[in-house]
């Protein structure tokens, strides 16, 4: 499986977790029970550290969101910065700029017409804040 289909899963775990307050095994348990679905284990990964982050990731999302707070987001936009926020501070091997570039790309793909430039915008900030990346 491909980095890039890994984090189609996370992003699909997060998303759910918004809905669904059960732990990410659970979720993918009952998942498993309706198809057969083999889940990565970076998604897993990814999908338990936001859990385990959730305030701390989306205290970061809110300063550099210059024009939504967090609940006036799309929840597809959420779940999307949430897994690059993750990627950025906790998953140290994973280069910011690759991130973004994947974040901007799910936005395109599962977000509204203007999702990828918001989410771009917002990751860019948090990069450059941290000193350690560039936009996308």
């Amino acid at each position: 499986m491909t980095r890039r289909d890994a984090r189609e899963q996370a992003f699909a775990l997060l998303f759910e977790m918004i809905f669904n307050d059960e732990p990410v095994e659970d979720m993918i348990r009952d998942a498993s029970l309706c198809r057969d679905i083999e889940i990565d284990d970076f998604a897993v990964e990814a999908a338990n550290t936001v859990r385990a982050h959730r305030e701390e990731i989306d205290a970061t999302i809110d300063a550099f969101s210059s024009k939504w707070k967090l609940n006036r987001l799309p929840k597809v936009t959420v779940s999307i910065l949430r897994l690059a926020v993750c990627e950025m501070r906790y998953m140290k091997d994973i280069p910011v700029g690759a991130t973004i570039n994947e974040a901007v790309e799910l936005a395109k793909k599962y977000g509204g017409e203007e999702d990828s430039a918001y989410v771009n915008g917002v990751l860019g900030g948090i990069a450059r804040s941290a000193g350690g990346g560039s936009e996308a």
